[in-house]
């Protein structure tokens, strides 16, 4: 009877071991499939506050980069168009200034004959006795006068430069010559008086120039 309790409570005691221990082979395969479930709820909240604000400032910049580029574009075009505004102006204006060039040309011919027919009469011929050539040197003379004022008026200045450097936007030299007592590259005689309308030159000046020696 003793040894058949003796091997009744060996086995109960391997039967309790072995239910004892099968807790510990499993344990691995518990770790295995929580490392196989999803994240803590909290985290992933937590995670997706920290990807929302870094979305924010992404969109946020490129909305400023268009709002300048849009800006940039904004004032190019304003500058584009005060520059086309500037360009017709000066046009309007030179337009203004120099809309009677070629009238004026046109003019310095008749300005040249008058010039010529007051310097052809000789002025010993001038007297009272001859009443009938001087009043037609005097009628030249107030007519010249005059005309000078009509191109003084609109801009026309004549250029007699004797004496003056040359300058050959406003000078045609004819000729060099070797003047005592003038300094060289100074006009020394003009053959032919020149004209300016404004800033710009209706006809140079036909001149000699003094030689260096």
């Amino acid at each position: 009877m003793a040894t058949r309790g003796l091997r009744i409570l060996g086995h109960n005691l391997r039967t309790l071991l072995r239910t004892h221990r099968a807790p510990l082979r499993t344990c691995p395969q518990l770790m295995c499939t929580a490392a196989q479930q999803p994240n803590n709820p909290v985290q992933e909240r937590e995670e997706e506050k920290g990807k929302k604000p870094a979305e924010e400032s992404t969109e946020q910049l490129t909305a400023e980069k268009a709002k300048l580029e849009e800006q940039d574009k904004y004032k190019r075009a304003l500058a584009d168009t005060e520059n086309l505004r500037q360009r017709s102006q000066k046009m309007v204006e030179d337009a203004k200034l120099y809309g009677i060039q070629g009238f004026c040309k046109d003019l310095l011919e008749v300005a040249d004959i008058l010039e010529k027919a007051t310097q052809s009469v000789p002025k010993e011929e001038i007297k009272d006795d001859n009443p009938h050539l001087k009043n037609l040197y005097e009628g030249l003379v107030m007519t010249e006068v005059q005309m000078q004022k009509v191109f003084k008026k609109h801009g026309v200045v004549k250029l007699n430069p004797v004496g003056a450097k040359f300058d050959p936007y406003e000078h045609e030299a004819l000729f060099h010559t070797p003047v005592e007592g003038k300094e060289p590259g100074t006009v020394a005689l003009v053959t032919k008086v020149g004209y300016k309308l404004h800033e710009r030159t209706l006809r140079p000046a036909l001149v000699g120039v003094v030689k260096g020696t």
